[in-house]
């Protein structure tokens, strides 16, 4: 276990070091300038060069690359060009909103999914096999603003269960973790789905069968704890991504956290507070992966042998 984690450890800080660099470069690549942008339309060309020696973008690209790792280092994310503030202070100033969305998200999408899937495995064939998986093709395919409306006009406008927007009672998580559960579910049901299906022509559980063990027992106690794993791995996956924000579910429901932060700095080229939400979104993909690698082994035993 201990190799492990070091070699998750090693493999994470490659990848975030890669990370860092790929947006560096790719944002300093873009036509828009920061300097500009803060200046205003009508600023001067020597105000706009002003600008941009005080921001230090006047300085070689790789200059400025290698001071922002070393600032990171040390857990300096910089300062945002727009809102004049560090980009920590902004980071954790949404991170509850964002935690709290992405756990409700992510509970709602794995137990409905994971549901589904049992479900259609179960069914294998049958007409309740193939209505769980046109209901998982629509959840996929939809669109999230649509599905976000669409309960906004159902359980806010017209019965008044919900709050339309905002954000601070648990009331307010409950559409946009729906929304989020509802396309996410079924990406799990599909998966857990066909790990089911696997799971059940095993032979160790025909044996469970052969020995009386009712259905029940034989899904829930054998055949779950094995066919749960990829679910797990998805789970990882997810965090990263609702860590970096679901923008749009976000401005629909107006909820104030990091992908709002983000979509705000795009629209202003806050160069630091784009890079700070990429390398947070990617810290937490890396992380939850971890803890998945780490999870897994406790869920399987048999994979401790590998």
């Amino acid at each position: 276990m201990a190799e492990l984690l070091a070699k998750r450890l090693v493999q994470s800080v490659l990848i975030l070091l890669g990370v860092a660099a790929i947006t560096f470069l790719l944002l300093y690549a873009l036509p828009a300038d920061p300097a500009r942008m803060i200046a205003g339309r009508s600023a001067t060309a020597q105000t706009v060069a002003n600008i941009r020696h005080e921001l230090g973008l006047d300085r070689p690209l790789l200059e400025q690359f290698v001071r922002y790792l070393g600032n990171l280092v040390q857990g300096d994310l910089g300062r945002s060009y727009a809102q004049k503030t560090e980009v920590v202070t902004l980071i954790l100033a949404r991170l509850p909103a964002t935690l709290t969305l992405m756990a409700a998200g992510i509970a709602v999408e794995v137990v409905l999914g994971l549901a589904l899937g049992i479900i259609a495995a179960l069914n294998r064939g049958g007409a309740v096999d193939r209505l769980v998986m046109t209901l998982a093709f629509v959840g996929v395919s939809a669109p999230q603003f649509v599905v976000a409306l669409m309960l906004l006009y159902v359980f806010a406008a017209t019965l008044g269960w919900f709050p339309m927007s905002g954000y601070g009672t648990p009331v307010h998580v409950v559409l946009p973790a729906l929304t989020l559960g509802i396309l996410g579910a079924g990406w799990y049901a599909r998966i857990s789905r066909s790990a089911m299906i696997d799971v059940l022509n095993q032979d160790y559980i025909r044996t469970a069968r052969a020995k009386g063990l009712s259905r029940r027992r034989v899904v829930m106690r054998h055949a779950l704890p094995n066919a749960i794993l990829p679910v797990v791995a998805m789970i990882g996956i997810d965090i990263g991504q609702f860590m970096g924000g679901v923008v749009v579910v976000e401005a629909v429901f107006g909820w104030p956290g990091i992908g709002q932060l983000a979509w705000q700095a795009i629209q202003q080229v806050d160069i630091p507070i784009i890079m700070g939400v990429t390398l947070t979104s990617a810290l937490a993909i890396v992380a939850g992966n971890l803890v998945a690698d780490l999870a897994a082994p406790l869920i399987d035993p048999r994979i401790r042998s590998h």
